[in-house]
């Protein structure tokens, strides 16, 4: 671990924030690694006690280890990838923006395809990947990755369209879930996984939709999802979210920080990183660190409140 600390503002705008003790965690956060180029995606393997991140514009993926501190090169090339989770298994699932790709990184390093296309069409640049716990795989698909040669490789959308795909667990179908996005980003299932939540970074929404039985959405247009949360004020930009098991959402806000908002929807405090945080993720033996992948470095931070079960069981 670096010995490098930085101060860390827990800025409370509702006393929600203080008496749900989302403000009594650490005071400082400490840098993991820096010297990244774009990073995001982290996803902490409880197993190995490790951290996985995307170093995006580089092509590579780091793994931090929790007991000895040390950083190396978990994969390179990486194929430009950018969220990362793992699923019921504990395999590895990877958003692949440079290969326009799902992944999964079996037990024995074998990588399996998950999704490249969509009614034979090409994916744009997947994004963000959660799983279910009925085992399908959802993913974010918009264009970041080929609008230039930065953080993938320049081209043209065979789509058409910004969505969100659902991979079928049994019949391995990629379906469409929800569109109209302008670029929908982040994803997050609720804690009973009854809803999706969806954030849209050009729009500077998060909109909620509600999962019916069967792995589809009640209504799968932007017009039928609810609004949660609006980007206000200039505040920043909503990229990846996450839940914590008081049912409060975090969201990573670009230069806003980390946004944490009530379950009603009433953004409650803030926490203020030294730079434009794009993902985050709980983690560690308790699940209640709170690792930041900002700009050229990755964060934590011991937090006071612990993170949703990532898959319900």
């Amino acid at each position: 671990m670096s010995d490098q600390t930085h101060p860390t503002v827990y800025e409370i705008l509702d006393e929600r924030f203080r008496t749900g003790r989302c403000a009594n965690g650490d005071d400082v956060m400490r840098v993991l690694h820096s010297g990244g180029r774009w990073v995001e995606g982290p996803v902490y393997l409880p197993a190995w006690r490790q951290l996985i991140w995307s170093d995006i514009p580089n092509d590579r993926m780091l793994r931090w280890d929790e007991t000895t501190g040390a950083v190396g090169v978990f994969r390179s090339p990486a194929g430009h990838s950018n969220g990362n989770t793992l699923d019921r298994e504990g395999r590895l699932i990877s958003a692949e923006q440079g290969n326009r790709r799902v992944t999964r990184t079996e037990h024995d390093g074998r990588i399996t395809v998950l999704a490249d296309r969509w009614q034979g069409k090409r994916l744009n640049s997947p994004n963000d990947v959660v799983v279910h716990s009925d085992g399908s795989v959802w993913f974010s698909d918009p264009d970041f990755g080929i609008t230039s040669d930065y953080e993938g490789y320049r081209a043209e959308s065979e789509i058409g369209a910004n969505q969100v795909y659902r991979i079928d667990p049994g019949s391995a179908e990629v379906r469409l879930v929800a569109d109209g996005f302008g670029a929908p980003n982040g994803l997050v299932f609720s804690p009973d996984e009854r809803e999706l939540y969806v954030s849209d970074t050009r729009n500077g929404v998060i909109r909620s939709f509600e999962v019916r039985d069967g792995g589809t959405l009640t209504n799968g247009s932007l017009s039928d999802g609810k609004v949660f949360a609006e980007m206000k004020d200039g505040l920043g930009r909503f990229d990846n979210i996450r839940f914590d098991d008081g049912g409060r959402l975090w969201a990573a806000a670009m230069g806003g920080g980390v946004h944490c908002y009530d379950p009603d929807g009433t953004l409650i405090g803030r926490l203020l990183v030294p730079e434009p945080v794009a993902n985050i993720a709980f983690g560690g033996a308790k699940n209640n660190i709170m690792f930041l992948a900002a700009s050229t470095s990755v964060y934590c931070l011991m937090t006071a409140v612990t993170g949703a079960p990532r898959i319900r069981r």
